[in-house]
């Protein structure tokens, strides 16, 4: 196979896998909480034979930390937040992290996320409720109050910039670095009562999306012309004498 083949076959590959991840953001741009997948590319450069060639990566994929909409739904077990944080959630395989803030409370009082996973304090412990005590208020620093008293609060975390973030159940996602709890509440806090909607642009997706499998088609059709090339000069070849 031609250099020319390899090249344009990396890039072939390199559009399918942001195909992947624009289709994926298109089918959840409805989904609370849900953080985008971007495809970060770079050129390899081969130095085998003569001339170096260079040939698209198959990219990187990292999870957009842009904030959504807030959509105002007026349920008090409703939480949006503000700024690059987020709550922590208890899992089976230990703390994740989401900006999907539609709580629950379970029989027992567990505040709960849409998944079942309890919501975590700021000491990363779950928190309970109990019903009975009326109404809940959820302040900017996360305090939970019944009437004046307080009686839990909200864990707001954040996660360092260097960390890559995998994505969990239920739009989590998992850092692998450890998350600090927010302590100044000037840029980042909870909004009560809101729910933060899915960061994708469904508009600007969709182009994407036509715009890549433009890019993927194009590619094919150039493998399949330069394919056909060789082919035919092989047989000019096979027919000298």
């Amino acid at each position: 196979m031609s250099n020319t083949s390899y090249i344009n076959l990396s890039g072939q590959l390199a559009l399918q896998r942001r195909l992947e991840t624009v289709a994926n953001n298109v089918a959840n741009s409805t989904t609370p909480g849900y953080r985008s997948e971007e495809v970060r590319f770079e050129s390899l450069l081969s130095a085998d034979g003569q001339n170096p060639v260079a040939f698209v990566s198959r990219g990187d994929t990292y999870l957009s930390r842009a904030s959504g909409g807030l959509n105002r739904t007026g349920n008090p077990l409703d939480i949006a937040v503000e700024g690059d944080s987020w709550l922590g959630i208890q899992t089976s395989g230990g703390a994740a992290y989401t900006r999907d803030g539609r709580l629950s409370l379970s029989p027992a009082g567990e505040l709960q996320s849409t998944g079942g996973n309890a919501i975590l304090d700021p000491g990363g412990a779950p928190i309970r409720i109990d019903p009975s005590k009326g109404p809940i208020t959820i302040g900017r620093d996360g305090r939970i109050t019944q009437g004046d008293k307080q009686v839990a609060a909200l864990g707001l975390f954040t996660i360092p910039e260097s960390a890559k973030l995998t994505r969990g159940q239920n739009s989590s996602i998992i850092p692998d670095a450890a998350a600090a709890p927010v302590a100044d509440f000037a840029r980042t806090g909870i909004v009560q009562g809101f729910v933060e909607n899915s960061n994708v642009n469904p508009i600007k997706e969709m182009t994407h999306l036509i715009a890549v499998q433009r890019s993927f088609d194009a590619v094919s059709t150039t493998i399949s012309t330069v394919d056909a090339a060789i082919d035919a000069g092989i047989r000019d070849l096979g027919t000298l004498k």
